[in-house]
């Protein structure tokens, strides 16, 4: 078993994801257990990226469902092509052919659009990782439906029957928690909340993904963001924003942190107002102080 979740730890570490044991071993029994894998967490602290990678290292499709306020079953799921439809039924009856032949053959698989969800269950050539991605977006119908979906991971269309997955898609399900998710749909899976990373991991992050980004300047950056996180604010900048960061500072050749280089690319962090203002002079100057690293 440690052997197994250690395999998985450097297979993601050599996709770039830095992963604790706990992700590692999230990861294996979402795969060995068949079972969706549900992570919580800030937005910015690597949730997406867990499927992503997961797709790499399984040499798999990853298929992604974005959810969103409003997200029906049909965008979801399949939706007919209304307009070849049409196209095929005036094809059909200027050469004559019978109504009722035109409209069996109209609901056929020939003209179904297949969404990402049926995308996943009707794959053939093994499982996909199947992303959906802010699940807390969508609202409790959804949810409901979706819960029956990965119940038994078959979905019944009426024109054409039932149709059941071949192959069981690995889950990965996000949620930036702006709403509760229901208990029936946690029941369903394993769970995982990611922190922010600490110091040493999110320098490790930055090292592994802006590799023009030195031993101080990544320091540098990992202590300030870390103090940064420590303040109040409206919206907290997660790793993405981090190494948004170290990519613009390396683009603008620094080595280091300094008050005025910060003060130009505080866009690159911070994405709120009032968060920008809070943000003075003094306290940058102050920030980049306690992230220096002394010679």
């Amino acid at each position: 078993m440690e052997n197994e979740i250690r395999e998985i730890q450097e297979a993601l570490e050599r996709s770039g994801y830095i992963a604790e044991p706990p992700i590692a071993t999230a990861v294996h029994l979402a795969r060995s257990m068949q079972k969706p894998l549900l992570v919580e967490g800030d937005a910015g602290v690597g949730k997406t990226e867990i499927a992503k990678v997961m797709a790499e290292i399984l040499d798999t499709d990853l298929i992604r469902l974005q959810c969103y306020e409003g997200l029906d079953v049909n965008t979801a799921l399949y939706e007919w092509n209304y307009q070849r439809q049409l196209l095929h039924l005036r094809v059909g009856q200027d050469t004559g052919r019978a109504a009722g032949e035109l409209e069996q053959e109209m609901f056929g698989p020939d003209f179904l659009l297949a969404r990402p969800l049926l995308q996943a269950i009707t794959r053939e050539d093994g499982p996909p990782v199947l992303l959906i991605d802010e699940i807390d977006r969508a609202d409790d119908g959804f949810e409901a439906f979706l819960l029956e979906v990965l119940s038994e991971f078959q979905v019944t269309i009426p024109e054409l029957g039932t149709i059941t997955a071949k192959h069981t898609p690995y889950v990965v399900l996000t949620s930036n928690r702006t709403r509760e998710i229901g208990d029936a749909l946690r029941r369903r899976c394993l769970y995982l909340y990611i922190e922010h990373p600490s110091l040493e991991k999110e320098v490790r992050i930055i090292r592994t993904k802006v590799p023009g980004a030195g031993d101080r300047l990544s320091t540098e950056i990992a202590r300030f963001m870390q103090r940064l996180r420590a303040r109040q604010m409206s919206k907290v900048p997660g790793v993405a924003e981090t190494l948004d960061w170290a990519t613009a500072l390396v683009n603008l050749h620094r080595d280091g942190l300094d008050p005025e280089s910060v003060r130009l690319t505080l866009g690159c962090i911070i994405k709120d107002k009032h968060d920008m203002r809070d943000l003075d002079e003094a306290a940058v100057t102050s920030l980049v102080h306690e992230a220096a690293v002394t010679e």
